[in-house]
């Protein structure tokens, strides 16, 4: 879902809502309507090489496809283009890259792959966001169906021995598990963040946490959210995870605790930040700077903060 480059904030009084409103469109084997989730756009087919995958890592819906794509080995199957950290209001910019433009669609805005396609697209621009590099028009940015479908899609392609990160056996409690994890603590740190009253504020807080407190007890004796091996789920909620700390416990007040102060949650964030496709896609350094400089009504000053120290992420879990 990215940050919406649209005003996120919220006048005074207000609560906090997201725009959910995606580009419906879906990439399936053979272009074949898909077996789970809705079909109210185009159905496109999977291709090898056909598409890239715009995800910058400083955002948590955008690192989730990142890391999904490198868990089930498709590297070499849907390339990966990544924005920067920082962005104004009208897109995200490729100004990591030579001369600040895409290698692969040689344009220095993601905004121009969505108005290739939709000359007066009227929402955000937003990642995660899949590209179809022969036309350069965006194909979809539907975050939870971009990764439900590098799964169930795109199998003819995955890695000997990916990880099957939508158990058949568990799909029932886990969706379950994943919706609380996105409206309480996903979207909950937004809440948040950018509540428009007290009353709105202390709400969101309340619910975050005891969504907080509820993941800390179902951790206690489970390695991961569904049991002994990681699904979706664990996806999902790791790149909230990874920003508790270092954003969303002082920029969005979500401050009762912090989550070094939580062993269960703590040392489970630590044991999925071990694999590498976690840990090799959190980079703290664009994290922060994403935040504390695109929400300037937050932090107006655009002051970075220096900690906290990324090398506690690197101590034993201790989960094994």
């Amino acid at each position: 879902m990215s940050e919406d480059l649209k005003p996120t904030y919220v006048e005074k009084g207000q609560e906090f809502n997201r725009d959910m409103r995606y580009i419906p469109d879906r990439v399936t084997k053979d272009g074949r309507v898909p077996e789970r989730g809705p079909v109210n756009g185009k159905l496109w087919p999977v291709e090898p090489g056909r598409y890239r995958l715009i995800a910058a890592k400083a955002c948590p819906w955008a690192t989730r496809a990142i890391i999904v794509r490198q868990l089930l080995g498709l590297e070499d199957v849907i390339s990966l283009g990544t924005p920067g950290p920082t962005h104004d209001k009208r897109s995200w910019t490729f100004d990591l890259d030579p001369d600040g433009r895409d290698p692969v669609l040689g344009i220095e805005r993601l905004q121009e792959a969505y108005f290739e396609r939709y000359p007066d697209y009227p929402r955000g621009i937003t990642v995660p966001a899949i590209v179809d590099v022969p036309t350069g028009q965006v194909v979809t940015n539907d975050f939870p169906w971009i990764t439900h479908d590098l799964f169930f899609e795109w199998q003819d392609h995955h890695r000997d021995g990916a990880p099957d990160l939508w158990p058949e056996a568990l799909r029932e409690e886990m969706e379950q598990v994943m919706e609380r994890v996105f409206t309480e603590v996903n979207n909950g740190v937004y809440r948040c963040g950018f509540a428009g009253s007290q009353e709105s504020y202390d709400a969101a807080y309340d619910r975050l946490w005891k969504a907080m407190d509820w993941l800390e007890d179902r951790l206690a004796d489970r390695r991961y959210l569904m049991g002994d091996t990681i699904t979706e789920a664990d996806v999902r909620l790791f790149t909230t995870l990874a920003r508790f700390d270092a954003v969303y416990h002082g920029h969005f007040k979500c401050n009762r605790n912090k989550l070094t102060e939580m062993p269960n949650l703590w040392g489970y964030a630590r044991d999925l930040h071990s694999i590498p496709a976690f840990g090799e896609n959190t980079d703290f350094d664009q994290i922060k700077a994403h935040y504390y400089v695109v929400h300037s009504d937050i932090n107006p000053s655009g002051i970075i903060p220096a900690g906290p120290d990324p090398a506690v992420w690197l101590e034993p879990h201790g989960r094994g």
